[in-house]
């Protein structure tokens, strides 16, 4: 059987990242119902879900018997959770186009940006997986 990759310190950021928005997913679920594409049913069940998947994730990277499977499991989850960030940027785009002030084009900009960061954090997960 192959190594454990080990924890690096993109590994132990990427888990810092997830434990942190998955906590927020539970203590806030308000903050991420909105972004959820509007073909799904029960928002806040999902909201849920996801953010006990990131925390689950983020243990399982920083421990050595289980970082392969939640380098994994954290890829599949990045890659599941991608079209809620395209949900954020559409509705913030058409918000943009609405309201045609400075902040909205800003947040639209923003949101825009931050979709091909979500790339790097799955290359992350896949190399935490031995890949």
């Amino acid at each position: 059987m192959a190594s454990v990759p080990p924890l690096s310190r993109d590994v132990a950021g990427l888990a810092t990242i997830l434990a942190t928005s998955g906590v927020i997913h539970l203590l806030r679920p308000e903050v991420y119902e909105g972004i959820v594409p509007h073909v799904l049913p029960r928002k806040r069940l999902l909201v849920h879900a996801s953010g006990i998947a990131e925390i689950a994730c983020a243990a399982g990277l920083l421990h050595p018997a289980t970082r392969r499977a939640a380098g994994w499991g954290s890829a599949a989850l990045l890659v599941a959770v991608f079209p809620a960030n395209v949900q954020m940027s559409v509705d913030h785009g058409r918000r943009a186009a609405r309201r045609g002030d400075t902040p909205s084009r800003a947040t639209f900009v923003a949101t825009l940006a931050r979709l091909p960061l979500q790339w790097p954090m799955v290359r992350t997960a896949l190399r935490a997986a031995g890949r």
